[in-house]
């Protein structure tokens, strides 16, 4: 096989980039050089490959800016109404190449900074990623602001600026080991603080009733220091801000205390108040009720919303009277949406701001917080939901804990009077919780404030109607929506996956990257076979660069002949990790007892973080290292299996893995995955699915047609009936004898030689309390896993189907999602007006 183009010859070559302009290649060398010129002026004499990376981040900077400012002139100009879309997490990955692509700069700077004699490639290398999220939540808010941006919509990301994001995951002697993950060590070229704007927020104290309305005393303050990130639309000229707050101690902290005059002691107390923006939490799908997350919350909520209202009463229209405490019209000029119930204090907040301090009429100010806001639920996992103690709410948020019960109360009277005498759904739908600790439940409380509730794929948001909030939706039907997630195809297809980006825009032209759904013109192309032998060369080169990228980076040889099976994700015991595991060590059983049978070569590569305190989590990384460690190292297995753990799974590494995989793992427990969205990244970059039908892949299925994806296993319906019968996994254990032989020899210490008990706890919990029923679904999983190897052996007929995948695609870009959100919960139109840009005169 040849090997892969570089950057630098795949330059040459006619591509979606766009021609390089001599104009513009001149024009980046010399602000390169200009920068780097001054940065080394300031320190030193010889040039690090570090310094190279500012220059260019600076240079391609320099772009941006005038855009940023005019986008931003425009609205204030136009007063359009604004979208805020809050959240805790926002995982935004590397920003240089994706400012690159998205300015249509990519090839000048590539070819100024070949002809400077460096790499592209290599520069792009050093940017740190920005980890601030988790995992599917936080890269969703990334989605949605590359879409935002792109459609011209007025959008703000608004949360918090993580001084250590997402750990970094090293594996030592097979298991998890984090470290901090110290991305600004070097500085972040791409934010701008903004001090000028920086806001205080108020904790703790106590609750005065005074004749002249409710006053919240007594306070500890922290102020929130904003720092603004660009979000540059498609070569549109819009550049919308991402704003991040970072926590500030006001110079007086701990000194106007009636303080003995310890004042070192004071100065130093300093770090409680700028510990709330020190680090996220790690937890996926998981609440931990510290008192820290609980500041976190409310921290980014105080700031954001004194932001917004400010902006609304200085904005030219925001208001016909003088001194703008006329808040009618801020529902229309403001949206709100809340990203999972993290930010559901927004609702609390913005009705003590509207009735303590603009002095607006209670009923009128839940009218405006109920039209103002909107709530997207990420999760049916009863372990994820969040509920506050109501003892930790009477400390830091005195108030706030006064205005959930009014609220509570209001909305009790109401339930009350359409269902009298319905004692125990007065008790089911409240917002607070009784028992032992009283608790507030977000996700009912935001409910209740908002007048959009959605789910993220069409199936979990019938789950929500019909289970989660089913008395919510028998009470405000017209409330309940679904939006289906989606990925930015700039990210996920134009900057990851160029080769097939310019396969493409050779069939059907360019229009694909800002309206998905012309990819269904690849239809026409199913038997063409030029198109299919294209298609399958830029899969084989990319699996070729992604073969020397893990010998080179984790001295692991595979076969870039095999079939590269994929599943990359959070490590949860709902997406099922230890299923793939259990196929593995059946494939390896059957290679063994069958060594001179021909056998699909596979390369299994699972990678994803596990919570810190998530044990069983912990363990599943540990299985998965040590049947690799058994696997790998079989003389009689050779290159036909290899298990690979992919070590700390990124989005940037995610930019080189899903381009690359030809098999797409998605196969959580039906009704436990709410969307997904690795899955729709996969489907566009030519792998093929393997998974059951939940979340997303219900509609992937539906869209290409299900004999186009490897579908196996219980549906919810079948679950739900094996719930109501008992699943006994004692029952498969006997049943199955490959099944029975791979937890056999998990059990035995077969895959942990030197300590034979090591997965007792994995053992246990599969055999006598698995709630996600891995046993249930492994005979059909194997079955199924048999097709994938037929058909990958006949490839002409795997790229056909590779084919028809990437042309039903189309509806899973979040450019479509946005849409729906903007039309029928913002009520706002996507504009198609192109900004003028900086150097031509405004209209």
């Amino acid at each position: 096989m040849a090997a892969p183009l570089s950057d630098g010859e795949r330059r040459k070559q006619i591509s979606v980039r766009g021609i390089a302009g001599l104009g513009d290649v001149a024009e980046v060398r010399k602000s390169f050089n200009r920068h780097l010129h001054f940065t080394l002026v300031k320190d030193r004499n010889v040039a690090t490959p570090r310094d190279y990376f500012f220059a260019l981040a600076h240079t391609v900077r320099d772009h941006l800016v005038g855009r940023w400012i005019r986008t931003q002139q425009h609205y204030y100009e136009r007063d359009p109404k604004r979208i805020y879309y809050l959240s805790l997490e926002f995982y935004m990955g590397r920003t240089l190449q994706n400012t690159m692509v998205n300015l249509g700069l990519q090839n000048a700077c590539d070819e100024a900074i070949y002809q400077l004699g460096l790499d592209l490639e290599e520069l792009e290398e050093i940017e740190e990623d920005a980890g601030l999220g988790n995992g599917g939540l936080g890269r969703l808010a990334a989605c949605f602001l590359d879409s935002m941006a792109t459609l011209g919509l007025a959008a703000y990301g608004y949360g918090i600026r993580y001084e250590f994001g997402i750990f970094n995951q090293k594996i030592v002697d097979g298991w998890q080991v984090e470290e901090a993950d110290d991305w600004l060590r070097y500085g972040n070229p791409w934010e701008k603080a903004r001090p000028e704007y920086m806001l205080p927020v108020h904790f703790y104290g106590r609750v005065d009733h005074t004749p002249e309305g409710v006053k919240w005393v007594d306070t500890q303050v922290v102020l929130a220091m904003p720092y603004d990130t660009p979000v540059p639309g498609y070569k549109n000229n819009t550049v919308n801000t991402m704003r991040l707050w970072s926590a500030k101690a006001p110079n007086d902290f701990n000194l106007q205390e009636f303080n003995v005059g310890d004042y070192i002691e004071a100065v130093l107390d300093r770090n409680l108040a700028e510990n709330i923006s020190r680090v996220l939490y790690p937890n996926d799908n998981f609440f931990e009720g510290k008192e820290l997350r609980l500041k976190q919350e409310y921290f980014v909520v105080a700031a954001t919303l004194q932001d917004i209202i400010r902006r609304f009463k200085s904005s030219k229209f925001g208001c016909r009277d003088p001194v703008r405490t006329c808040f009618e019209t801020f529902p229309d000029k403001v949206a709100i949406q809340l990203n999972d119930t993290h930010p559901a204090l927004s609702i609390p907040e913005l009705m003590r701001i509207l009735v303590d301090v603009e002095k607006v009429e209670w009923d009128k100010a839940w009218e405006i917080t109920k039209r103002t806001c909107a709530y997207t639920n990420h999760t049916v996992l009863p372990e994820a939901l969040e509920r506050w103690p109501v003892s930790m709410f009477e400390k830091l948020l005195p108030r706030h804990l006064e205005i959930i019960y009014a609220l509570n109360q209001m909305h009790l009277d109401r339930v009350a009077a359409l269902y009298p005498g319905d004692i125990d759904r007065l008790r089911r739908m409240s917002v607070i919780e009784e028992g032992d600790c009283k608790r507030i439940n977000m996700a009912h409380l935001c409910v209740i404030g908002s007048h959009a509730v959605n789910g993220v794929a069409r199936i979990h948001s019938d789950i929500v109607k019909n289970s989660v909030f089913k008395d919510f939706y028998e009470l405000e039907p017209e409330k309940f929506q679904n939006k289906t997630n989606g990925i930015t195809p700039r990210r996920w297809l134009l900057l990851c996956n160029p080769g097939l980006a310019d396969v493409i825009a050779e069939k059907i032209g360019e229009g694909f990257i800002t309206d998905l759904s012309q990819l269904k013109k690849l239809l026409d192309f199913i038997n063409n076979e030029t198109f299919i032998r294209d298609v399958a060369k830029v899969k084989q080169e990319n699996k070729l660069k992604f073969a020397a990228y893990l010998e080179e980076k984790y001295k692991v040889k595979i076969n870039p002949s095999s079939m590269f099976d994929v599943q990359v994700k959070r490590i949860h015991e709902y997406k099922r990790q230890l299923l793939n595991c259990l196929h593995a060590i059946t494939l390896y059983n059957r290679i063994r007892s069958n060594p001179s049978k021909s056998f699909v070569p596979r390369t299994v590569m699972i990678g994803g973080k596990a919570a810190p305190g998530y044990h069983m989590a912990k363990m599943i990384i540990k299985l998965i290292t040590s049947i690799g460690e058994v696997i790998n190292n079989d003389p009689y297995v050779g290159d036909k299996l290899k298990v690979i753990f992919l070590e700390n799974y990124r989005v940037s590494l995610a930019e080189k893995v899903i381009p690359a995989a030809d098999l797409s793992q998605q196969i959580s427990t039906a009704g436990t995955e709410a969307s997904g969205t690795g899955n729709m990244k996969f489907m566009v970059n030519g792998a093929l699915t393997i998974g059951t039908m939940d979340g997303a892949n219900v509609e992937m299925a539906e869209e290409a047609g299900e004999e186009n994806l490897f579908i196996f296993g219980m549906r919810v319906e079948d679950v739900e009936a094996l719930d109501r019968q008992g699943y006994n996994a004692r029952e498969y254990y006997e049943r199955l004898p490959e099944l029975r032989q791979a937890i056999d020899q998990i059990s035995s210490g077969f895959f942990s030689p030197r300590d034979p008990g090591c997965f007792r706890d994995v053992v246990n919990m599969l055999m006598y309390h698995d709630r996600f029923k891995v046993f249930a679904d492994y005979e059909a999983y194997i079955k199924c896993q048999g097709q994938v190897d037929q058909l990958f052996m006949d490839p002409r007929e795997w790229t056909k189907k590779v084919i028809r995948n990437i042309a039903c695609s189309g509806k899973f870009s979040s450019d479509r999602t946005i849409m729906e959100y903007a039309r029928e919960i913002w009520g706002v139109e996507p504009s198609a007006t192109k900004i003028p840009p900086p150097n031509l005169p405004r209209d």
